[in-house]
């Protein structure tokens, strides 16, 4: 299916995705893990009875991945496909998950593609983006024909995304601080309307994984063996469950509650990048550890108002999608 624009942010937690259908912006998640393809599939000889699990398998650089919703959390010795890297968009798990977000949004052509980096590396790898991803794009069983790339600065997106929600509340004379809190970075832009301030603006390694690595690095030390599996710590700390482990049920919330003191080296690095915020109209909070590190940035911001964004997780990608949809559509090369 041929489609306008497709924004897409392949964070380092969760792969979003935003794109027309109609009238409407259709939004899809699935995690950002992509193990090697299953060799074999039980589901298929099993009947009716077990259903097949929503994932679809992908080749980049001659190898096959495994991504979608339903992709496993738990994997032999913890490697479960997720990358935690600064060169994460140069890496081919990066492509199988971009690769995956194309196929749930049915794409076969495309004019514009929107994806999101992280601040810190928006110069870095923005043109490693536009020459890896234009062009006819071979994932193996389907071809992608993408006419041209649109990387932008994740918090960008919420920004954008803040604008829309607050209507006539957004106030274009004044700045606006935006932290983006991820899975890996904490990032955060100051801008005033669509001008950034590129000097009171940055990201930092430290996001919610920080804290479920510091999660399990105590729950070890109490069980007196490895707890590695990041993900089911997600979890439990998202769905608000114990967290099994050798047929105990694990509460994670004095661990978690213990473990909240990383969140303040990368708050007071944001304090230093932005400097004093009396000019600041309001603070925007987003990204899917938004939760987590709310609290340490109330204390560090106590006389600024801050705004949680509705549906953080999407934030950034249906800003991404308004601003690629608002560009004059990109005509084929003769």
């Amino acid at each position: 299916m041929k489609i306008s624009t497709v924004a897409v942010d392949v964070g380092y937690g969760n792969t979003k995705s935003a794109f027309g259908m109609g009238a409407e912006i259709s939004t899809q998640m699935f995690p950002s893990l992509a193990p090697p393809t299953s060799v074999h599939s039980l589901a298929s000889h099993s009947g009716s009875f077990f259903r097949a699990r929503n994932v679809v398998n992908v080749m980049v650089d001659g190898a096959r991945y495994e991504v979608g919703p339903d992709v496993s959390i738990s994997a032999a010795y913890g490697n479960t496909g997720r990358v935690l890297s600064e060169d994460f968009v140069t890496t081919p798990n990066y492509a199988a998950l971009l690769a995956g977000a194309l196929h749930y949004a049915n794409a076969s052509e495309i004019d514009r593609l929107v994806l999101g980096l992280p601040v810190h590396n928006t110069q870095k790898y923005a043109d490693f983006l536009r020459d890896r991803f234009s062009g006819d794009l071979d994932f193996g069983d389907k071809l992608v024909r993408v006419r041209s790339v649109l990387p932008l600065p994740q918090p960008l997106g919420s920004l954008v995304s803040f604008m829309q929600q607050s209507g006539q509340q957004y106030d274009p004379d004044n700045s606006y601080l935006v932290i983006d809190v991820g899975y890996f970075t904490t990032d955060w832009v100051v801008a005033r309307g669509y001008a950034m301030d590129d000097t009171r603006s940055g990201g930092v390694p430290g996001g919610a994984a920080r804290v479920y690595q510091q999660v399990a690095k105590l729950l070890s030390e109490a069980e007196g063996e490895a707890v590695d599996s990041l993900e089911r710590i997600d979890k439990a700390i998202r769905d608000a469950k114990p967290l099994l482990f050798y047929g105990k049920d694990l509460d994670v919330r004095p661990f978690l509650a213990e473990a909240m003191a990383v969140t303040h080296q990368s708050i007071k690095e944001v304090q230093t990048r932005v400097g004093r915020t009396e000019d600041i109209r309001a603070i925007i909070l987003t990204g899917g550890g938004a939760s987590l590190y709310a609290p340490t940035i109330r204390a560090a911001f106590p006389r600024n108002i801050i705004h949680v964004m509705d549906a953080p997780c999407f934030a950034n990608v249906r800003g991404f999608y308004t601003i690629g949809a608002a560009r004059q559509p990109v005509k084929a090369a003769a």
